[in-house]
């Protein structure tokens, strides 16, 4: 290995390490939630309602589908770096305004500000990475962000218990201030880091754009890299209009996007990511402090089982993945039904039941569903719509995790814990026979033979590498 070689890596993982900040903050600020909201609802703190707290939980959402709505145009107009810095603003005032809102309004306005963060972070991250990288890196790269985000949500629940006090129903403050810490961090490492080759060459900026790949990419692929560059820009702007998408011969496609995001929620994973210390206060852990302890260990499962999927996503395949996933998950639902209906008779072994169920279900999620979701929707689609084909399928996510995280208290105050977890079991059981009917194995397809497979009207199934 040359010399320029190793130093072009060592460069771009720290690049790409400073930009995947913005998953975790986008990670953190999704998972601080869960060891907020019972000091919230705490009787000698704000006593807020269920109602009341899922609307804080919700407005992070409300804030991500306008940050994701607005972000693919500006990233274009003012540069990936750039954008990037004036979300790690955002993030920053979010943080201090959560933790120092005076009344319920300006806390909900507060996690509007963080969701506008969070759905900007989660279209020019990994964009930023992706253009970024080097060729030949670029896929483990753009995964390092994947990654970041659950180890964001993990970082999230270990603060909340080490901040949380049983003493003070307002240690909630300090949960939130604390991403603040890591917002300061990438505003300052971003300044250090160079705009992407894509974005300069694309706006005419070409020798900008060269001495940029010379110091991420190998060598002798640096003019390769250029013209590759030039070629897609050239075909981008070829790029079909928003109403392709719903032209017949997409009609499949469309369908997996926004029904693969549809199985993702609906099976219930942000009442976990958001509720957990709740659920385990409703299962016999008193202490609010205690009642995050468990989190640590699932955002660890998430964390660790979200390795295990990049690495067998390429050798086991789309579909097997999903189905063993996806009924471990179905399993797991319908266990943790069981213990909340038989709560009384399980008496202090129901917080185990529920951990152990819990664990189960995560793991599950995290080898299949977590990275398949986002998987699909980038692969599903033709080059010419594919830019299009993601943001409904990004949207359609954003808008059925606020769905979820909206009714999930109302949810088991109608039809009781049990009932809530096994509606999402029996969703669960829904989404294994749509999946058999449409979701197709991508693995080793190429972006042209998926497109001439729907430009021919066969179906998802029939679709071999």
């Amino acid at each position: 290995m040359s010399k320029t070689s190793s130093t072009n890596k060592g460069l771009v993982a720290v690049i790409a390490t400073i930009a995947a900040t913005g998953g975790l903050l986008f990670g953190f600020d999704t998972g601080v939630i869960s060891g907020a909201q019972n000091f919230l609802q705490d009787a000698n703190g704000w006593g807020v309602s269920n109602s009341q707290l899922e609307w804080i939980t919700t407005a992070v959402l409300v804030g991500a589908v306008l940050g994701a709505a607005f972000s693919g145009r500006i990233t274009d107009i003012i540069g990936r770096k750039k954008v990037i810095i004036v979300t790690a603003v955002i993030f920053a005032i979010g943080a201090v305004g959560t933790g120092a809102a005076p009344s319920l309004p300006l806390l909900v306005t507060g996690r509007i500000v963080v969701g506008v963060a969070i759905g900007i972070a989660s279209f020019s991250v990994p964009l930023y990475i992706s253009e970024i990288s080097p060729t030949r890196r670029r896929g483990a790269l753009v995964s390092m962000n994947q990654l970041m985000i659950t180890i964001g949500i993990l970082v999230s629940y270990i603060s909340d218990y080490l901040i949380a006090s049983d003493a003070n129903p307002f240690s909630w403050r300090w949960m939130f201030y604390v991403g603040f810490f890591p917002a300061l961090i990438l505003f300052t490492g971003m300044f250090f880091l160079p705009e992407t080759p894509r974005w300069l060459i694309g706006k005419g900026r070409d020798e900008q754009g060269r001495k940029v790949l010379s110091k991420v990419e190998e060598p002798e692929l640096v003019e390769e890299a250029v013209q590759k560059i030039k070629a897609d820009i050239a075909q981008e702007s070829e790029s079909a209009s928003f109403s392709e998408i719903f032209k017949p011969w997409l009609r499949n496609a469309l369908i997996i996007a926004v029904g693969i995001m549809f199985v993702q929620q609906f099976t219930g994973i942000n009442t976990i990511i958001y509720y957990s210390p709740k659920i385990f206060k409703m299962a016999g852990i008193q202490s609010n402090t205690l009642a995050i302890l468990p989190s640590i260990l699932l955002g660890t499962v998430n964390v660790v089982f979200t390795v295990v999927s990049i690495m067998l996503l390429d050798k086991l395949g789309r579909r097997p993945l999903y189905f063993i996933g996806l009924i471990g998950m179905v399993v797991a639902l319908f266990v943790l039904g069981l213990s909340f209906f038989f709560e009384k008779a399980l008496g202090d072994s129901l917080p185990v039941f529920t951990v152990a169920s819990m664990f189960l279900y995560l793991m599950f999620f995290a080898v299949s569903l977590g990275p398949l979701g986002w998987l699909f929707i980038a692969e599903v689609f033709p080059l010419k719509v594919r830019g299009v084909g993601m943001s409904m399928g990004s949207l359609s996510n954003w808008l059925f995790n606020g769905i979820v995280a909206f009714t999930f208290l109302k949810l088991m105050n109608a039809i009781t814990p049990a009932g809530a977890f096994w509606l999402y079991a029996a969703l669960g059981i829904l989404g294994v026979i749509w999946g058999n009917h449409y979701l197709p194995e991508t693995k080793g397809i190429t972006l042209e033979k998926i497109e001439d497979h729907w430009r021919a009207g066969k179906k998802p199934r029939e679709l071999k590498p």
